[in-house]
């Protein structure tokens, strides 16, 4: 998968993220887990281009992982959003699976990159 494959698909998750928040009701509870969800799905896809502009493949591999923290999050608001009941998990489901497969993506960029540069991988 390229970079911009990626790119795509980190901004295609941030406007559904967008999408499905601006469904959510106008609860405290929804508002407040809404603005997080889509802080941490546009940082993903943000700190995604950061990290291709990375000088040295170490640097590289850092801001990927703070890639992968961003979709770890972004994974918790949606749980949080589906256990409490105040989205489906048919809305739910395809922005986790979304996710998953990004975070996924990204790990494989990371490990070529640790092994390019000589790296080892933290278990």
């Amino acid at each position: 998968m390229n970079d911009q494959t990626i790119k795509d698909r980190t901004k295609r998750l941030a406007l559904d993220v967008i999408a499905l928040v601006n469904e959510l009701p106008e609860t405290p509870a929804a508002q407040l887990i809404g603005k997080e969800l889509v802080h941490s799905a546009a940082a993903l896809g943000a700190h995604y281009r950061t990290a291709c502009r990375r000088k040295t493949r170490s640097e590289t591999v850092t801001g990927l992982a703070v890639v992968q923290e961003d979709a770890d999050e972004t994974l918790y608001w949606l749980e949080l959003l589906a256990e409490s009941g105040t989205a489906s998990a048919e809305q739910i489901e395809p922005l986790t699976r979304a996710t998953n497969e990004l975070t996924d993506m990204t790990a494989a960029s990371a490990e070529a990159a640790r092994g390019t540069a000589g790296l080892t991988a933290r278990r």
